[in-house]
């Protein structure tokens, strides 16, 4: 892990950056072409250091439309969601439907008509300040920030937290929604095909949410 870390530091030294965005890719390495990955003996470990912003800035204000995918998310037994892979095929799928139908992320729901995640968001709603979100064997990644607002930031806004398995009509009635990823973090959803959520903005729980987040995000960030 001190091997990473000192690669990352590097990394972003070498890119001047203070406030960045930082992804590991992990491979098997060169190889010759064809699918056994046994071919493949020597691993290489990829970082990336660039800024992102993957939604515009007024959405965090007023809220963010998305869209239900009619492509389902791939089932557990067909691929494990718990692995953070770089298999995105299925979401870039479904994010095609978003991007054509003017937003900028989609629902995903898993072959069982359930709730899953978006295409790279997970997906909480609320109702009488309980944050509730799909569990993992939903067919979702267990992302880092879901686990910061299940783990820390829930408890510091005064909020309990449920997971279960949900459907469209929990999302539908729900008093709040929003999503969270790594490059997301807390963003409030504002409508689902149109139809508002709660009163079609962010919500009183999210901002606090979101407040509390970029607190502890500038609080607790490492030093040089």
């Amino acid at each position: 892990m001190r091997e990473i870390e000192l690669a990352v530091r590097e990394t972003v030294a070498a890119n001047n950056m203070k406030d960045a965005y930082i992804r590991l890719v992990v491979t098997r390495g060169p190889g010759p072409l064809g699918l056994n990955p046994f071919t493949c003996p020597k691993p290489s470990t990829i970082v990336i250091v660039d800024r992102i912003a993957l939604y515009p800035p007024e959405m965090y204000e007023n809220g963010m439309p998305v869209i239900v995918a009619k492509r389902p998310r791939i089932p557990v037994e067909c691929l494990n969601p718990s692995v953070k892979s770089l298999n995105y095929l299925n979401n870039i799928l479904a994010k095609v439907e978003a991007v054509e139908a003017g937003v900028h992320e989609a629902i995903m729901l898993n072959t069982d008509g359930e709730v899953a995640e978006c295409t790279g968001d997970n997906i909480f709603f609320i109702r009488d300040d309980r944050l509730v979100t799909p569990p993992v064997s939903a067919g979702i990644l267990n992302g880092v920030t879901r686990l910061f607002v299940m783990n820390e930031l829930a408890s510091a806004c005064g909020l309990s937290v449920e997971e279960r398995s949900m459907r469209l009509d929990d999302l539908f009635t729900a008093d709040e929604v929003f999503l969270t990823g790594t490059a997301a973090e807390v963003i409030g959803v504002s409508s689902i095909d149109g139809q508002e959520i709660g009163e079609g903005k962010v919500g009183p729980v999210t901002r606090r949410l979101v407040s509390e987040f970029r607190r502890r995000v500038e609080h607790d960030a490492p030093e040089d």
